[in-house]
């Protein structure tokens, strides 16, 4: 084990009770988030632990009203139905349910890309400028235009609050607005129009007050999709993604904007790599991807942390 990591605060299974892996739920995550959960419920089974599979928030209502739940591994992907938006987390604090991840507010503004960079730049942190605009709306498209004028090519347009790279759109010209367009015309939230970051695009996960190795992400692609995320075999992963005072600084950088945005337990910081503005904050994910192809179990696998143990340390954050 390498000596930056604390030992295991906890050798009986038992003492973590029963535990509910949340998973799947309604959000526009749900395959991802069941993916995730079978990795977790797999892995915590294989350590002893007493876990069973919940599929989203009113089955999980009921399993507590029935006494079935002492803790929670939270495991749903984004919002409306998902576990990443303080909906879950107020839900169980109400009910004295611990879980893992961060609590209600670090879970809510993190969910909200708009608000999660106002607290960036409120702190001195550095992220790329962007636009809010107002989706739905019968001038989507004109505010959208106007936003992307205002920043200039090229530009990401995404929604504020999701997540899994649903909804973004590369915008390196006018010929590519009319997509992002039509599809800003019917979405019911707010989106933001992203200034580009043009270099490497880096990940910090966070394990209580250790940063993990970064991670430098080398899709095929021109940019790190949801086909790159979930689907190819063909994305490199570079880990460390940085060497000696670099790789300190990112990593720095990253447990900084998981406080400042109200966090705690563990998560995942994205970042990418300016040429000219130097490393800029991109989003905070507070119930990171256990898939095989996620990427804080690469992570934790650098310092000696397997999968089962990474999620054993995940779950002792909730004693």
């Amino acid at each position: 084990m390498n000596p930056r990591v604390p030992a295991e605060r906890v050798s009986d299974p038992a003492r973590f009770g029963r535990v509910a892996v949340l998973m799947g739920g309604t959000s526009s995550e749900r395959e991802v988030s069941l993916d995730s959960g079978r990795g977790v419920l797999a892995a915590l089974r294989s350590r002893g632990v007493d876990a069973h599979a919940v599929d989203g928030i009113p089955a999980l209502v009921e399993d507590i009203g029935a006494g079935r739940v002492d803790r929670v591994f939270n495991i749903l992907h984004g919002n409306r139905g998902g576990g990443e938006d303080g909906v879950v987390q107020g839900l169980l604090r109400a009910l004295g349910v611990p879980f893992t991840g961060p609590d209600v507010l670090g879970s809510a503004l993190t969910m909200d890309k708009i608000r999660t960079k106002q607290v960036w730049i409120a702190e001195g942190l550095p992220t790329p400028r962007f636009v809010r605009v107002a989706g739905g709306a019968a001038d989507a498209g004109a505010a959208l235009r106007a936003a992307v004028r205002e920043l200039g090519f090229p530009v990401f347009v995404k929604p504020a609050c999701e997540g899994s790279s649903v909804g973004v759109f590369r915008i390196l010209a006018e010929a590519d607005l009319a997509p992002a367009i039509e599809f800003a015309a019917g979405y019911p939230g707010e989106l933001l129009a992203e200034q580009m970051v043009r270099g490497a695009e880096y990940t910090v996960g966070i394990l209580g007050d250790l940063a993990l190795p970064s991670i430098r992400i080398v899709p095929a692609g021109e940019w790190y999709d949801y086909h790159a995320k979930y689907i190819a075999d063909d994305t490199q992963y570079i880990c460390p993604g940085m060497e000696g005072e670099e790789e300190a600084r990112i990593g720095a950088l990253s447990l900084a904007a998981f406080r400042a945005a109200g966090c705690s337990g563990w998560g995942r910081v994205d970042l990418m790599h300016d040429r000219e503005r130097g490393m800029q904050l991109i989003e905070v994910n507070t119930a990171p991807g256990m898939t095989s192809h996620s990427l804080v179990p690469k992570a934790a696998a650098q310092l000696g942390i397997d999968y089962a143990g990474l999620c054993w340390r995940v779950l002792e954050q909730t004693l």
